[in-house]
């Protein structure tokens, strides 16, 4: 997304120098220098990503009800070439182990205990996230029947939209959404609007790096940030055209 930009900008600006508007060309080459420094060398993914995650540094301490869901989004999987096995992919790590982490906890307070993992094959790899994550916790110790499965949903907003009504059936009167600390945000918006109060728990914190030459990390880090503002620009955008599913109330879920 950032690269696109720089891409475009910098074409844009050989384009005026080929018109011989030397003037506006060369602004905007300067203005693409200064976005390669901005974000390749840290400041911008460090602004963007503190603004997201901020507010989940610290994980809330968890009173636990009589009927507990633990609900783990999908981070996308990988399939291995050769043998054709889909496992989990490289960001969903974190999310398994704290989603597995708070159901010990659950059971130790003696209470009935649920992880709803939801995801589908939105990478079209042949399994849906649901189902591979479910082997991993199960072949960590997880009982199966505490594992509840949504292999529906192709993005975050259908996580969203499927999940609340297992919740319902369950009825969980806790609920935990775990995920990366950049996209809890934009989840728990996504699970507000079907009428879904969960507790955020992060499963991970990403930081820019500080540096004097400019890093091909800090760039994705700014995509990924970049890519959840646009998400939650996109909901409210189609929230005031009318264009979102009906809205349900707190309660009704």
């Amino acid at each position: 997304m950032t690269l696109t930009l720089l891409i475009a900008i910098v074409a844009l600006a050989t384009l005026f120098l080929l018109l011989r508007r030397r003037r506006a060309g060369t602004a905007l080459y300067a203005v693409s220098l200064i976005l390669v420094l901005a974000v390749g060398c840290g400041p911008v993914p460090a602004w963007l990503l503190g603004d997201l995650q901020s507010p989940y540094l610290a994980r809330p301490s968890v009173q636990w009800g009589s009927r507990n869901a633990i609900l783990l989004l999908g981070a996308g999987t990988a399939k291995i070439p050769g043998s054709g096995q889909v496992e989990p992919g490289i960001f969903s790590y974190p999310r398994l182990v704290e989603a597995a982490g708070l159901y010990v906890d659950c059971r130790r307070a003696q209470t009935d205990c649920k992880i709803l993992v939801s995801g589908g094959d939105a990478l079209g790899q042949g399994r849906a996230e649901a189902s591979v994550y479910r082997d991993v916790l199960v072949g960590i110790g997880i009982p199966s029947a505490d594992i509840l499965v949504e292999s529906r949903s192709m993005n975050t907003w259908q996580n969203a939209q499927f999940s609340s009504a297992m919740l319902k059936d369950y009825g969980a009167n806790r609920v935990l959404l775990v995920s990366s600390g950049i996209h809890l945000r934009r989840g728990l918006i996504y699970f507000a609007h079907f009428g879904v109060d969960p507790t955020p728990m992060r499963a991970d914190y990403l930081r820019a790096v500080s540096s004097w030459l400019p890093l091909a990390y800090n760039f994705a880090l700014a995509d990924f940030a970049l890519h959840e503002y646009i998400g939650i620009a996109r909901y409210h955008l189609y929230n005031a055209m009318g264009w979102n599913a009906a809205r349900t109330l707190p309660g009704q879920a």
